[in-house]
């Protein structure tokens, strides 16, 4: 199969060339200006939209096994599709929880026939994700990106330590919710800060989760594996993280869109605001933009998780943790941050596709000539508004709706096959 791609603005090499890509049997075979086709070969011209390394996500809840009534495989992996994304992270919140090969491959044969976007699977850390006994870390190794028992935070330090040993062993990350239960109130439902108070909700402090990098920190320095921490939402976890990579430990971090963007002075009560970690501060998330413009903050991740809407229908205080967010990550930091002026298109691209790429060893994160194309090509100056109706997702609740945002996903195309295209196309 042959198609061409014409009059992109392509971001190759670190810089934005105008060029056409000739895509042969998947593989990026030829790119620069005038390129010609023949025969029976399609033709897309995209008037100088930009073509960009496909993003990567290294933290979705695809749901399936188990929980296919709040998104499946096919439907997780064709939102992120159409958000411009190639490769994403399944974390492993699923049933049966992926703690054996046995376990772990039947969400693999799922993958297998259901996927349009590569998917690479998280491996829990322990048994049923019961934070009691390891899970079967080595037979699963050769197939996942890591381990995680995302959800909760892993509360024995004893057993973590011995995660670390196997996962250095291994040569796997262990991708860390940090959570110390121990400090969390029953029913907590948002930030300990001003709208807690005068709403009368519990609150959840950041203690919970700083405290637990702390701790695990130290356990990096004794066991020397790699440790990437997982939707940081507080200013004392990106200290931490900024300290641990001064001292040289192999220690990356990701914070997701609605923390880079939100904070608690705009919540409203619906469950489309109810996630875990909460929403914080200012000061939080002004912690957080300064650590995607120093390095600190290594990735973005969506965190995508849907849920029904009965479970999302009660507020604040009622509803499910989880918020949506493959569709409309992209476009919603491109203009926040990018037409903000807070980072550049170059830093966006590295944190939503290139780092993580590198740090999960995933397929992607720059487009080259001889190698599958994994390509999104967006309209930066389309503005459109956020719908969550018309998601592609099982999931609805998005604290961005009705946001008007620019940069609309034209095509996506992943591993050399087009996963998404949109209707004007």
């Amino acid at each position: 199969m042959k198609f061409l791609l014409k009059n992109l603005n392509v971001y190759y090499q670190n810089a934005f060339q105008k060029a056409d890509i000739m895509i042969v049997d998947g593989i990026v075979a030829a790119m620069g200006s005038g390129l010609l086709v023949g025969g029976d070969a399609a033709v897309f011209d995209f008037h100088g939209a930009a073509a960009l390394p496909g993003l990567i996500d290294p933290h979705v809840h695809l749901r399936e096994p188990g929980f296919e009534y709040k998104e499946t495989v096919r439907t997780g992996t064709l939102a992120a599709a159409r958000g411009g994304y190639t490769a994403v992270c399944s974390m492993p919140n699923l049933k049966p929880v992926p703690d054996t090969l046995e376990n772990l491959n039947v969400q693999r044969d799922i993958i297998a026939r259901d996927a349009a976007v590569t998917v690479r699977p998280y491996g829990a850390i322990t048994k049923g994700e019961a934070g009691a006994e390891l899970a079967d870390l080595e037979a699963m190794a050769p197939f996942v990106a890591g381990f995680s028992d995302d959800g909760r935070g892993v509360q024995s330090a004893e057993l973590m330590r011995r995660a670390m040993e196997a996962a250095r062993e291994l040569d796997r990350p262990i991708v860390a919710h940090a959570e110390d239960e121990s400090l969390l109130q029953k029913g907590w439902a948002v930030h300990n800060g001003e709208y807690a108070r005068t709403h009368g909700l519990v609150p959840n402090d950041p203690e919970s989760e700083w405290r637990q990098v702390e701790r695990d920190l130290e356990l990096v320095r004794e066991t020397g594996c790699r440790y990437h921490v997982c939707h940081v939402s507080a200013k004392e976890t990106v200290s931490l993280v900024r300290l641990a990579k001064f001292e040289g430990l192999d220690v990356t971090c990701e914070t997701g869109p609605h923390y880079l963007t939100l904070t608690d002075a705009e919540l409203r009560d619906s469950g489309a605001f109810r996630m875990n970690p909460p929403i914080r501060s200012e000061a939080d998330r002004d912690a957080l933009i300064e650590g995607i413009c120093d390095g600190t903050v290594d990735m973005i991740a969506t965190d995508h998780a849907p849920h029904a809407a009965s479970e999302k229908s009660g507020g604040l205080a009622h509803s499910l943790n989880g918020i949506v967010g493959l569709e409309c990550a992209f476009p919603v930091l491109y203009t926040k941050l990018v037409r903000g002026q807070i980072v550049t298109l170059e830093r966006l691209i590295e944190l939503m596709s290139a780092a993580p790429a590198r740090r999960f060893g995933l397929p992607g994160g720059e487009i080259r000539p001889g190698e599958l194309a994994n390509i999104a090509v967006f309209d930066l100056d389309r503005e459109f508004t956020v719908d969550s109706s018309r998601f592609l997702s099982l999931g609805r609740a998005t604290p961005f709706e009705g946001w008007k945002v620019r940069g609309r996903c034209l095509m996506t195309l992943a591993d050399g096959r087009i996963a998404w295209r949109d209707e004007n196309v």
